[in-house]
């Protein structure tokens, strides 16, 4: 069994990771970590878990009794937890934050989206971290156009996500009274996700240099990310279409479709669907995920996998929750 541990154990991220480890097969969730929350039963905190663990939360990790870490910290936060405490050079890591996507030189962690880095993962990697919502999204919606040196000019996105992308901590933009019933742009073309989206594609097309106009948007749901990506494009959408499915015929949770997919196809899973569209000249790509899973939680279980040799599916065969 593979012993897990948490930091950050309140969250909407942890909450949707310990369903599914507590489902895993070959799991032992050790102890979960929240400095807040110390003492209290991680059911009360994560309701949907009533009945199905007797864990309570703890402020004293004990990085000694676990094979693999969570880090499912906010944003900065993974950095000074790690600053802060004697944590094992050799203790599998996978963080959930963005405080080590991108690879500047300063640390040892690879780029957790195993589309792209699966090899990298599986040959040897300790620390792992997690793409971000946004991120997997669109990347996988670009890659094979990269792989195949096809981004060539401005890639245009806009992408809606449900409020859950927030994150547990209550808002203005979050609070029920505002987000019901209601669509509201942020952050327009300097999301923080661009950085390491750049990344990823200039790692596959080292000449990519267009633009990329992201819009994101917020949705009145809570669960899912759908992206709009459109870019000009001289190849026939039947190439474009056997170039996608080549790219991930050995990926597990990706799938290119004919049919345009519903939000509801992907939410409660660990899987991306594409559909590709030519209208005049322009190639149209639709991506969907649930950003919990897929984008977050899914993703994690999904390295953890591979850090430790397991198959890619084992505790992740999930059913959307479409009704």
């Amino acid at each position: 069994m593979i012993k897990a541990g948490i930091i950050g154990g309140a969250g909407y991220t942890a909450g949707e990771l310990l369903r599914l480890l507590i489902n895993h097969p070959d799991v032992e969730i050790k102890w979960v970590h929240s400095s807040s929350n110390a003492g209290n039963n991680v059911a009360d905190i994560h309701q949907g878990l009533i009945g199905e663990t007797d864990l309570k939360f703890t402020s004293d990790p004990d990085f000694n009794n676990i094979d693999v870490m969570f880090c499912c910290t906010p944003h900065g936060e993974t950095k000074k937890f790690m600053e802060s405490h004697q944590v094992p050079e050799e203790l599998r890591i996978i963080d959930l934050s963005t405080d080590y996507r991108i690879n500047d030189g300063t640390h040892d962690f690879v780029y957790g989206l195993p589309e792209l880095n699966r090899k990298q993962i599986v040959r040897g990697a300790k620390h792992v971290a997690n793409p971000g919502c946004f991120a997997t999204a669109i990347q996988l919606a670009l890659l094979p156009l990269a792989k195949n040196l096809l981004l060539n000019s401005p890639v245009h996105v806009t992408a809606i996500t449900g409020s859950t992308g927030a994150g547990v901590k209550p808002s203005a933009t979050s609070h029920f009274s505002w987000r019901n019933n209601n669509v509201s742009i942020y952050k327009p073309f300097k999301h923080q996700h661009l950085a390491e989206i750049r990344q990823s594609l200039t790692q596959l097309q080292n000449s990519f240099k267009a633009d990329i106009n992201f819009i994101p948007v917020r949705g009145c749901f809570a669960r899912g990310i759908m992206a709009i990506v459109y870019l000009d494009c001289p190849v026939a959408v039947e190439e474009l279409r056997k170039l996608y499915e080549d790219y991930y015929s050995d990926h597990n949770f990706t799938f290119v479709t004919d049919k345009a997919p519903d939000l509801k196809d992907v939410v409660n899973t660990n899987k991306c669907i594409l559909h590709l569209e030519k209208v005049d000249g322009k190639l149209l790509i639709t991506s969907v995920i649930d950003n919990l899973v897929k984008g977050a939680s899914g993703q994690a279980v999904h390295n953890m996998n591979l850090l430790f040799g397991l198959h890619e599916r084992v505790g992740l065969q999930l059913k959307p929750s479409a009704f």
